[in-house]
């Protein structure tokens, strides 16, 4: 195994083993041989650790993920992702990790994508992005959905971190390989009715959802913003961070 994801399982065994999080198996789907896009919900900061231990552990399999660049500001992370030949997505420059992903998966690699783009804080399945189904379309590989269920609770957008010994249940459920026909939309749309059909598995395999909880989607009674509220928080968070972009560009060029 690669030195850089050798030491990335010790760091998440680890983070497992504090933590005594338990890991829900649903069904018993696997990812076939081969190279395919791994659409990944995301609910969390540590939703990556959890999909890669369980491909790892099933299919004895690395996942290539893409993430976005900004996250190679820490020096730390810069050395591990480079090391663990993470594909940087530069949003301004998002044709680049595009090419670099379908190479990878032309080469016989399991690119992992979170198809949201960013964490869904209403804990259901946002609106897709159809960058996984151009990939797929594009190499002619399988699109494989991927729920991780329960990490929220640990560590998510807006809440604050639960990484004590809480013993947190986390549920991973695989979904049927999609194949790579269509067009990127109608595609896109099916991937999304196959993530939000898997997500609804794994929450009734998880347990007890307690009502009013932060977690818990309004959906189940919990006190998650609805998709509405969700998205409007999203768009409320990305004009602000415009408006800090466009100050910055104005002081510059005073």
């Amino acid at each position: 195994m690669e030195l850089a994801y050798a030491f990335a399982r010790v760091v998440v065994a680890v983070f497992a083993f504090v933590g005594g999080h338990k890991t829900i198996r649903v069904g018993a789907a696997r990812i076939p041989p081969g190279p395919a896009v791994l659409a990944i919900n995301h609910t969390s900061y540590v939703d990556f650790m959890f999909a890669a231990a369980e491909v790892r552990r099933t299919e004895k399999r690395i996942i290539r993920f893409m993430a976005k660049v900004e996250l190679y500001k820490n020096f730390a992370l810069r050395l591990l992702m480079k090391g663990a030949k993470v594909i940087p997505v530069d949003r301004s420059m998002g044709h680049d990790s595009y090419l670099t992903a379908v190479e990878r998966l032309r080469s016989g690699e399991l690119v992992g994508v979170f198809a949201e783009a960013t964490i869904s804080r209403s804990f259901e399945i946002k609106t897709l992005k159809t960058g996984a189904a151009r990939m797929a379309l594009e190499a002619q590989v399988p699109i494989i959905p991927i729920i991780v269920w329960g990490s929220q609770r640990i560590a998510t957008k807006g809440q604050p971190r639960a990484l004590g010994h809480t013993k947190t249940p986390v549920a991973i459920a695989i979904g049927s390989p999609l194949a790579p026909s269509g067009d990127a939309a109608s595609l896109t749309a099916q991937l999304h009715g196959e993530m939000t059909s898997l997500l609804h598995q794994a929450q009734d395999a998880y347990g007890k959802h307690p009502p009013g909880a932060f977690w818990v989607p309004a959906r189940l009674g919990g006190g998650a913003p609805t998709i509405e509220e969700a998205d409007a928080l999203d768009e409320a968070e990305h004009d602000e961070k415009e408006r800090v972009r466009a100050e910055m560009r104005q002081k510059k060029r005073l």
